[in-house]
């Protein structure tokens, strides 16, 4: 069974007298374990779509299954819980607490899992060591580069181990170096079984994904594979160790997106 299972989805927007179709029966079917971009002009719909995918925002009509959950007829409290288990959101902002540590920016999500305090502590260490900042654990994100910052988000996103990283033009405030380096860490988590949706416009960034997924006016337009992983995906994601330069340089989210 898929792990997102999208039929026929759609999103209507009124404008005074006016309604937008922001995304117009959309199908669509995610496996666990996929490494995906959804690519699109703007107003082509992608937005939508992750703010859907994400659990930020729910279709007008169709269906939308995420881990044999029927999401799309959920209320806000119940869409809050499911982002706070199934989606580690990164963005390309960062989203970090200014005046926390990088430490205690990976602890968030955890805190409002109800993790206890001793757990939080490990996981949020083995996180950032995961990602290559074992020595900037007790750095603000002032005292840190964009890469070192994304990568801070990436350890917290998944800290709490959900079922799909969801990342928003990831690299968007990055250089072309840094850049690359943080798609090398998001093929490296691919590698070892992480779901990962990646929402961007720029080409380069989806050619680093398995599979591409293009809107144009609402609708998928194409949808195309461009490596085969012949390993089969573990049963659940998992947090690998990732050797990347503690130097290569990385939303908090807010409350509300988890």
């Amino acid at each position: 069974m898929s792990l997102i299972d999208i039929q026929r989805i759609s999103r209507l927007y009124q404008m005074g007298t006016e309604t937008i179709h922001a995304l117009r029966d959309v199908t669509l079917q995610i496996q666990r374990g996929e490494y995906l971009a959804i690519m699109g002009p703007s107003g082509s719909g992608k937005s939508t779509l992750m703010n859907i995918l994400g659990c930020l925002d729910t279709p007008s009509g169709g269906k939308f299954v995420l881990n044999n959950s029927d999401v799309s007829v959920m209320d806000d409290n119940a869409l809050s819980e499911i982002r706070n288990r199934e989606i580690g959101f990164v963005f390309q902002s960062f989203n970090l607490l200014a005046r926390s540590t990088a430490l205690q920016n990976v602890e968030l999500p955890m805190i409002y899992a109800g993790v206890p305090k001793s757990e939080r502590h490990k996981r949020a260490m083995d996180a950032l060591s995961a990602v290559g900042l074992a020595d900037r654990v007790h750095h603000r994100p002032n005292e840190l580069s964009g890469g070192q910052r994304q990568r801070v988000a990436v350890a917290r996103a998944l800290v709490n181990r959900p079922s799909i990283l969801l990342a928003d033009e990831p690299t968007g405030n990055l250089d072309s170096k840094t850049g690359v380096e943080i798609l090398a860490l998001f093929e490296e988590l691919a590698t070892k079984g992480n779901t990962i949706i990646v929402v961007t416009h720029e080409e380069e960034v989806a050619q680093h994904s398995r599979r591409i997924v293009r809107l144009r006016d609402g609708l998928v337009a194409a949808d195309e594979i461009l490596h085969k992983n012949g390993a089969a995906a573990p049963e659940t994601p998992v947090f690998p160790p990732i050797h990347a330069s503690a130097h290569a340089g990385p939303p908090p989210v807010p409350p509300g997106a988890h």
